[in-house]
């Protein structure tokens, strides 16, 4: 990694830092050839070889699973971490919708180019160009590779794969399996997996939490971990550690993910010295079951699919209390298909879930709360029929009524946006290497491939193909070029690491305060949403970064953690977790506050349209900012990544 010092700066009201410029290491030549000539000018490592090293991968979702099956069927030593109970619980399961890939099947116009080009300007212009364009020609291969595995993909009447359509396209690329697609595309991977589990070339840690990461000479050799039904501490040493740990939109306590999903292995990765990019593009689903009060401690996603046969309308008078079914089509306002007639309800998540946002806070909102609007298929069913919606969508129906109690087949589904995917994450360079040689970082848990916005159906393509196609090549590169000392887990850096955990833990449980850790968790949760949600301020966020010191003092102050550290214990697994979302929900808010433009999922209320859309500043910020650990009591440093479009070209994001 070449870095760039520049001179120290001060912008407004913001800290002093100072700025670096990030080389990514993207190889030379045309977009179409990067890929294929970086493949054969890697070094490789000799089959008998590979036995020798041990790579420890943290994660088992698509991302992870299909790198520990494919790294331990080339001959590597795997060693693979995960906290649920099977691998196969990975929140991978709860993608519904589908997975892209430019096939173009339906012969309607798709290709390599298109996928790369729709990506990029999804994202708004925040992507890495040479990134996307891999992963969409990777895209083709993932297809084969899980049909071979035996994915159920649906299939249309002359036996070719069928495909719908996502947001942010105007082609159907999008492959699935029902509603139900991730949990499929895992269980290919899984079998993978369990094969090599099977074979003894992977060893598989289920229970087990990372807890910090361990950095010998200058390079990631190890982690340190806890498993969670005994407790005990351990050190684990590896040549190459590999963090495939997904998102962290938990950081808002509702989300859509898994109540289990957090934040710590890449947040003790940046404490390490691996720089956290783009912290604040967050993502905003906008077909989520809407809160039904405060009770609730996770948000349940309804598929982006079903916006490709239901209509998402509101009533056109405030406050309309009747049945959606006694409202006349005259007093309907289907405001995405008249405000965006080119895409209608497919445009991309961003601009769909602030399009949500405004008919509701304008006081046109369904349901007892008024907090959402209608996802109708009563076009859809009259056109189809009801057994054709029930084979494309029925299990997604299902888990609508168990939920609500509501039967979308018969009235609109009510929707409303809520925190997703995460789009920031490490920084890694074009390899997948993180700013720590010997960390690789893939899946949700890297910035590197969606910019500002990710399109539907994109999260497992990404994962799988960092997975199946891109680390396998790129991890052996550095095994084989890079000198690598015999270290065992006596050498003083494993030690002091494994102090610091014990340390954190038994300060967590010797804290003789008086609130739970769940209090604390909803708590910066409303203070994220309210001031770094879906509409953000200067004011707004300097407020927010006013207020996360305190409750982050008060936390550590005031919290109560039952039990003991040498057993199974939640509520330390917890704490643990949630005292990372306090300073990861900082950095986030001080992310959002130094960029002064809106983009994609980061919308700067000062900066947008006269139409209410995002506005850029290209000049300024066309760049990834990449945060450095500069000390608990400093503030983090600003290095930059700027981006280049030489493909794409620069402009005004319109689906009209």
């Amino acid at each position: 990694m070449a870095v760039t010092t520049q001179p120290e700066v001060k912008t407004g009201s913001m800290p002093q830092f100072t700025e670096a410029t990030l080389e990514a290491n993207i190889p030379s030549g045309p977009i179409q050839e990067k890929w294929d000539k970086h493949r054969f000018e890697m070094k490789l490592v000799n089959p008998s070889n590979r036995r020798k090293f041990t790579i420890l991968i943290v994660g088992s979702g698509l991302a992870g699973g299909s790198a520990a099956a494919t790294l331990a069927e080339q001959g590597y030593n795997v060693k693979c971490f995960c906290y649920q109970d099977s691998p196969r619980r990975a929140h991978s399961v709860a993608a519904q919708g589908g997975i892209n890939a430019a096939k173009n099947y339906r012969n309607d116009g798709d290709s390599i180019y298109r996928l790369f080009y729709d990506t990029v300007k999804g994202g708004d212009y925040r992507a890495r160009e040479a990134n996307v364009y891999r992963l969409a020609q990777v895209s083709v291969n993932i297809i084969d590779q899980c049909v071979a595995q035996g994915v159920p993909f649906a299939r249309e009447y002359g036996g070719l794969l069928d495909n719908r359509s996502f947001g942010g396209a105007q082609v159907s690329r999008t492959f699935y399996a029902r509603g139900q697609t991730g949990q499929q595309l895992l269980l290919g991977a899984y079998q993978a997996l369990e094969r090599q589990i099977g074979l003894g070339a992977v060893q598989m840690f289920t229970r087990t939490e990372m807890l910090d990461l361990v950095v010998v000479d200058g390079r990631a050799r190890g982690i340190i971990t806890r498993n969670m039904i005994t407790g005990q501490i351990e050190a684990h040493v590896g040549d190459a550690v590999v963090l495939a740990t997904g998102g962290y939109s938990n950081v808002y306590y509702l989300s859509t993910n898994a109540k289990g999903c957090n934040a710590t292995a890449i947040w003790r990765a940046y404490k390490r010295g691996a720089f956290f990019a783009n912290p604040c593009f967050t993502q905003i689903h906008p077909t989520c079951i809407p809160p039904s009060g405060e009770h609730q401690s996770k948000l349940t996603l309804m598929s982006e699919s079903l916006r490709n046969d239901g209509r998402i309308w509101v009533p056109r008078r405030k406050d309309d209390t009747r049945n959606p079914n006694e409202i006349p089509e005259s007093e309907r306002y289907y405001y995405l298909e008249e405000r965006y007639p080119a895409f209608g309800n497919l445009v991309p998540r961003d601009i769909a879930s602030r399009a949500a946002k405004r008919v509701v806070d304008d006081g046109y909102g369904v349901g007892p709360l008024k907090n959402g609007v209608n996802l109708d298929f009563a076009d859809a069913i009259q056109r189809l029929g009801k057994k054709v919606i029930q084979e494309r969508y029925g299990n997604l129906f299902d888990i609508y009524q168990s939920i609500t109690g509501e039967d979308a087949y018969d009235v609109p589904m009510r929707i409303y946006p809520a925190l997703h995917y995460v789009m920031g994450g490490l920084w890694v360079d074009y390899n997948l290497m993180s700013t720590i040689p010997g960390l690789f970082v893939i899946g949700e848990a890297n910035f590197s491939d969606h910019g500002a916005n990710r399109l539907g159906a994109s999260a497992l393509m990404q994962g799988l193909a960092d997975g199946y196609f891109i680390l396998p090549y790129t991890l052996g590169n550095y095994i084989a070029s890079t000198k690598l000392d015999k270290v065992d887990a006596t050498h003083p850096a494993f030690k002091e690491v494994e102090a610091e955990v014990m340390a954190r833990i038994n300060r967590l449980l010797s804290i003789p305060g008086k609130r739970t850790v769940n209090s604390y968790h909803r708590e910066l949760g409303h203070l994220m949403w309210e001031y770094c949600g879906m509409g953000r301020t200067a004011e707004g966020l300097q407020h927010l970064l006013s207020k996360l010191p305190a409750l982050r003092a008060e936390f550590w102050e005031n919290i109560n953690v039952p039990g003991e550290s040498h057993d199974l214990n939640q509520s330390l697994e917890l704490a643990g977790r949630v005292a990372d979302f306090m300073e990861l929900g900082e950095l986030i808010a001080l992310d959002a506050l130094h960029r002064n433009e809106s983009c994609g999922g980061h919308f700067r209320e000062e900066y947008q349209t006269e139409e209410g859309e995002a506005r850029r500043d290209d000049e300024h910020f066309a760049y990834a900012a990449a945060w450095q650990f500069s000390g608990e009591s400093s503030m983090p440093i600003l290095n930059k990544e700027p981006l280049g479009f030489e493909y794409v070209k620069l402009s005004q994001r319109s689906y009209k």
